[in-house]
């Protein structure tokens, strides 16, 4: 941080702590919770921002300066989660910061946040605050990241810690589709059955960096928080500025035995509402059958083929909406086009329904066409630096979501359009990164802040859509897996896990994603052949044996089916409804590794109670006179034996 008159740095020193049941929960922000109930009871707690309870009274600090109490030692030996709250101050600074740590016995997680507050009476700023920092006494680690791109996310990478600062992150406004903010030190020679390893996964959607350093002495530290590049976040007199949290895992049992408890974690205590245990429908979306082309009377079609053959809900993607016959028109426009469509979203959705099926729509509340009824209104609402010629990708720019006069409009133009209609489902995308960053708002020219200020607005989106329709199940997109991350997972049980519907490249994405996230969390869809992103052709059954290991659902016009293809459809469909549970709330088991095993690839799912078992095998390549593939199987299948 620095002060008002330019000097850098904080001395800040131990004031006090308290110990007190109960997991914290963080205003604005996502944050483990114990259970749904008691997360209520916590943001109730935090709805005034406060960093101590009782306003810094002198009651207060002598609370502050006494040990743990009777009460605190119990909620460290009674079974539920509790809090450790440390308070740290340096006064000539004018900076006080509250350290909460929320413990989950159960899991054996930690999570860690942190609450800076302004106590003098000039403006500081704030040029780094990391979330979460582990130190080390020796070098003798690899660092284990999940870097990728557009199409190809989470791709597994194991380097050494090596002397001197390793750091990676993001800039793009979003976690992103480069690198994820889910990070792994493992003690050399780890592997997925034995060794110590320790998780850091943040529970946020915008920018962020992650550092690993060792030095002259061989110690390590590893850290993550938001963006510290540019940050220089302004805090007023009495102003709090809250970290996103992070959470702690450490197994000595091996890489599996770490992703088994974020799974666990993630599904129990991350993810929210009806769909964290509920089986998600099993759905068709129209995007690689139709693209922008389609009317009410195409929907219809593929919507009642796919209810023939079993499939329970039917998504209608990008263009339903305003003038969007192609992506370079409409966003922002969130009316129903009803020429297009032929009728009413009203009247669409109760043909659906009609048909025994559920009825879902896509957004993209965060961005806007220059080409809308929107941007000629209020062109001030969307990032543009003036005089300068805005930076376009996709053919749209990106709408103010730290506003919430924007945030709002959209809002209620999107919940108009699903008060009309029976809507059972939201896909939320985000296709850009962000870019161009001014604001016209007076007093927030701080980029930090924007940045920072714009994702708690999607946040906010996000909690007001499953506040209002707690019945809909909503599935984060960002181009795919650009945003695949435990801040989304806190508001979308799902997440579209990447663009690339190809089956053999999904293992690979597939693969990376479960080393931090489980498998309720996937989307995953069978896709039509020639594959749209590779033009590779790859069997049905292939296909649907990768998406299985998802929300499973399809992408493709099911008409153009051979009568023997829709057969093998309603058995995948029988199949997955028969499995759903154990591949859902099973122990999940990586079999290979895409850098060795070449040729084949294997995972399987295994019930908390032992008795079932899953396996999954999928040739990834052919060869004349091949050799035979041997799967190993893993320490639960094992356990079963």
């Amino acid at each position: 941080m620095r002060t008002s008159n330019g000097v850098y740095g904080a001395d800040l020193r131990y004031r006090g702590h308290r110990v007190r049941s109960g997991k914290y929960a963080i205003p604005g922000l996502p944050a483990v919770y114990e259970d749904e109930e008691k997360l209520q009871a916590e943001r109730k707690r935090y709805q005034q921002g406060v960093i101590v309870e009782n306003d810094g009274s002198s009651k207060a600090d002598e609370d502050l300066e006494r040990a743990e109490d009777a009460a605190g030692m119990a909620c460290m030996t009674a079974q539920g989660a509790y809090t450790v709250e440390v308070v740290l101050s340096d006064p000539a600074a004018g900076v006080e910061v509250l350290l909460k740590y929320g413990v989950l016995p159960e899991l054996d997680v930690i999570t860690r946040s942190a609450t800076v507050k302004n106590i003098q009476n000039k403006t500081i700023f704030i040029s780094k605050l990391f979330s979460g920092t582990l130190d080390f006494l020796n070098g003798n680690y690899d660092l284990l990241h999940f870097h990728g791109r557009h199409t190809m996310e989470r791709n597994l990478e194991r380097v050494p810690v090596m002397h001197g600062k390793q750091s990676f992150g993001s800039r793009r406004g979003t976690s992103s589709h480069q690198h994820n903010p889910f990070v792994i030190l493992a003690e050399r020679g780890t592997t997925e059955d034995h060794g110590g390893c320790y998780g850091m996964s943040f529970l946020y959607s915008g920018n962020f960096s992650f550092e690993v350093e060792q030095d002259q002495y061989r110690q390590v530290r590893m850290q993550i928080g938001m963006l510290d590049e540019m940050m220089d976040y302004p805090l007023e007199p009495e102003e709090c500025l809250y970290a996103p949290e992070v959470a702690y895992v450490y197994t000595a049992e091996g890489l599996s035995a770490l992703s088994h408890i974020y799974h666990k974690l993630i599904r129990e205590h991350v993810c929210r509402g009806y769909y964290k245990k509920a089986r998600r429908p099993m759905l068709i979306n129209n995007w690689e059958a139709t693209y922008f082309h389609f009317t009410g009377e195409k929907i219809l079609g593929i919507a009642a083929q796919a209810a023939k053959l079993g499939v329970e809900m039917l998504v209608l993607d990008d263009g339903w909406f305003g003038k969007r016959d192609d992506d370079n028109s409409g966003l922002g426009d969130w009316f129903v086009n009803e020429k297009k469509l032929g009728g009413t979203i009203t009247e669409l959705a109760k043909k659906i329904h009609g048909l025994g099926m559920k009825f879902g729509l896509w957004i993209e509340p965060e961005m806007v066409n220059e080409d809308s009824s929107l941007y000629r209104e209020h062109p001030d609402w969307a990032f543009v630096i003036p005089g300068r010629k805005p930076c376009r990708c996709r053919n749209q720019l990106v709408l103010e979501f730290l506003r919430k006069e924007v945030v709002d409009h959209v809002f209620s133009q999107i919940a108009d359009v699903i008060d009309s209609a029976e809507i059972d489902y939201i896909k939320m995308d985000m296709n850009r990164s962000l870019s161009d960053i001014f604001t016209v708002t007076e007093g927030y020219q701080n980029y930090g802040k924007i940045m920072h200020e714009y994702v708690l607005g999607v946040y906010d989106f996000l909690e007001r859509l499953g506040g209002r329709y707690p019945h809909i199940l909503i599935e984060g997109c960002s181009g795919g897996g650009g945003r695949f991350d435990l801040g989304m997972l806190y508001y979308t049980p799902q997440i579209w896990c990447s663009d690339d519907t190809d089956a053999i490249e999904r293992i690979r994405i597939q693969h990376g994603t479960s080393f931090g996230y489980p498998v309720s969390a996937v989307g995953s869809h069978v896709s039509a052949v020639p594959n749209h992103q590779t033009g590779r052709i790859t069997k049905l059954q292939t296909r649907s044996v990768v998406a299985m290991a998802g929300s499973f659902g399809y992408e493709l016009d099911l008409n153009l089916l051979t009568d023997e293809e829709k057969e093998e459809v309603k058995q995948q469909i029988q199949d997955y409804k028969k499995y759903w549970n154990l591949i859902h709330n099973g122990t999940y088991y990586r079999l290979h590794d895409p850098e060795k095993d070449t040729d084949t690839a294997a995972w399987c799912f295994v019930s908390e109670d032992k008795t079932e078992a899953l396996l999954n095998v999928v040739s990834l390549d052919a060869h004349g006179n091949a050799p035979i593939s041997y799967v190993r199987c893993d320490a639960g299948l094992y356990e079963m034996c």
